[in-house]
């Protein structure tokens, strides 16, 4: 079993930026490929970013491409988000994902963090 753990959200100004962190216990995340999802109030959850279990190959939502960043430390058994440009269409709670079993599909899902950015 792995446990997800996300942390950094909060409350920004459009604009700004975010670092989300998504920590795992229970086995390591080197050998899994971890994305990120998000939910906005209303709507279904959509495929934000993924990354290999190498670190390499990140894939991007068209509406986030550009200004947000996935990357990992596989030492930290760790996955980021570097959130930049943030609008309030970003609003969502951000899930953190692991062990990817089809493109959008995976085993493990953390509890969430709130991401709110003001106009």
């Amino acid at each position: 079993q792995v446990q997800l753990v996300e942390s950094g959200g909060g409350l920004v100004q459009a604009g700004g930026s975010l670092r989300l962190s998504c920590a795992a216990s229970g086995r390591t995340l080197s050998n899994y490929a971890m994305g990120w999802f998000r939910q906005a109030p209303g709507k279904e959850r959509e495929f934000v970013a993924a990354i290999s279990w190498r670190g390499g190959s990140p894939d991007y939502a068209d509406s986030v491409k550009g200004r947000f960043t996935i990357s990992r430390d596989n030492v930290k058994n760790t996955v980021y988000l570097q959130m930049n440009s943030l609008k309030p269409e970003d609003t969502a709670v951000y899930y953190c994902a692991a062990d990817r079993t089809a493109k959008y599909e995976y085993n493990y899902w953390g509890q969430g963090t709130q991401v709110t950015v003001s106009s």
